[in-house]
């Protein structure tokens, strides 16, 4: 499925030279090699008023970047999982304050990394147990073994939890290994990027009796008519752009270590970072979120739920400066809070960079990034592969470019 424009930018309230300034930018990129390909959209009131693709899906087979090509999405996934999860709330499968050891009995007597190196950590109980509400704010304590800023991440690492997961382990396994290492910070007193939402993904599996892949494809995908949207692609598939990362002389250079990953079922289905996508698909899931949990007479979350998910659920309601722990994540730390699997914007002016406040957004490790406006009715993705995000400043770029076109 292919996305087009379906408004013109002066009607959508854009200057259509500013909005052309996207292309131009961006197309440094390619033209340099810092990046193979991109694809932009930008949509108001949910019709697209700028839908534009540039650059190589395979560099290497002179594949171009079309509309419908196939993204590895990673953490984008992560508000896809909270969806699932808050739909199951909505039917009274939990309360956000339950602690998970309830039905994941393995985190019940957890303990915190207090101080000591990976061979010899001296850890101490943790005095509030991790509860769902934490999986979905990331102030659970858990951690991500490829961030390597902590004692608990290399961990996690000798777990055999790098930047993909132990072979074999399934979601129920990684569950078990996760909760035998520490945390990094006691539930609720910090915040740090990790799997707290593949454990949620498997919550989702407890709550529903289902796999998390078929949930989300039954209750999520094809409502959406997300048809593009996936968890592996098909040997051979020329869709999907090959991955990225930047070379020796600042230049993409091919990833195929971790990019065939995707070219396999995996046996962990990673509620945090598994999906594969299109920019048309995404766009359908951020109008789901823009007009309140509806999307084409589909109504998949109350609308008061999504504007509950979409507050700032830190505790004392500071910005994640306050709680963060350093290392690797989607997003600044300064005038930004987090909601119930979104980061949420508070003030834009400590970060430097333009949007309203109450706008909420992710991204994922290859550079791919989403934000959604409710004050401007405005949602905003960039698709392209090269790991890790934090290469290039595309993100903030992307939003005083998109933002400076914004006229009415």
């Amino acid at each position: 499925m292919s996305i087009d424009v379906e408004v013109a930018p002066e009607q959508a309230g854009f200057d259509a030279k500013r909005l052309a300034r996207l292309d131009t930018h961006f197309a440094r990129y390619v033209d340099d090699g810092r990046l193979a390909g991109w694809h932009i959209v930008v949509a108001r009131d949910g019709r697209v008023a700028h839908s534009s693709v540039y650059g190589q899906r395979d560099a290497e087979a002179g594949l171009p970047v079309e509309p419908g090509t196939q993204w590895r999405i990673y953490s984008m996934t992560k508000p896809v999982t909270s969806v699932a999860a808050m739909m199951l709330w909505e039917e009274g499968h939990f309360e956000l304050t339950d602690p998970i050891s309830r039905w994941l009995p393995e985190f019940g007597d957890v303990r915190v990394y207090q101080k000591g190196s990976a061979g010899a950590p001296f850890t101490v109980p943790a005095v509030e147990p991790i509860r769902v509400w934490h999986l979905l704010t990331h102030t659970s304590g858990l951690t991500y073994g490829f961030l390597q800023t902590s004692v608990v991440d290399a961990l996690y690492r000798k777990a055999g939890y790098d930047i993909q997961s132990k072979p074999g382990a399934d979601l129920a396994q990684a569950c078990r290994d996760w909760a035998a290492l520490p945390l990094l910070f006691q539930p609720g007193a910090g915040w740090g990027y990790g799997v707290s939402t593949d454990v949620l993904g498997r919550l989702v599996e407890l709550w529903s009796g289902q796999t998390l892949q078929d949930f989300v494809r039954e209750r999520i995908l094809e409502p959406l008519g997300m048809t593009d949207t996936c968890w592996s692609v098909e040997p051979g598939t020329d869709r999907l752009a090959a991955l990225y990362v930047p070379g020796p002389d600042g230049k993409a250079a091919r990833f195929d270590a971790v990019g065939q990953a995707a070219f396999e079922p995996p046996a962990m289905a990673s509620g945090g970072g598994g999906l594969i996508s299109t920019a048309a698909d995404y766009h359908r899931f951020m109008q789901l979120l823009l007009h309140g949990g509806t999307f084409q007479r589909q109504r998949l979350l109350s609308h008061r739920t999504v504007g509950f998910m979409t507050r700032n659920h830190l505790p004392g309601g500071v910005d994640l400066d306050a709680l963060q722990t350093g290392g690797f994540a989607e997003t600044t730390f300064e005038g930004v809070g987090f909601g119930l699997g979104f980061a949420v914007v508070r003030d834009p002016v400590p970060a430097r960079v333009w949007s309203s406040p109450g706008t909420y957004y992710w991204g994922g490790a290859a550079s791919t990034a989403f934000w959604i406006d409710p004050a401007e009715r405005l949602t905003v993705a960039l698709f392209t592969q090269l790991l890790p995000s934090s290469t290039h400043p595309l993100r903030p770029q992307l939003r005083q470019l998109v933002y400076s076109a914004l006229i009415e």
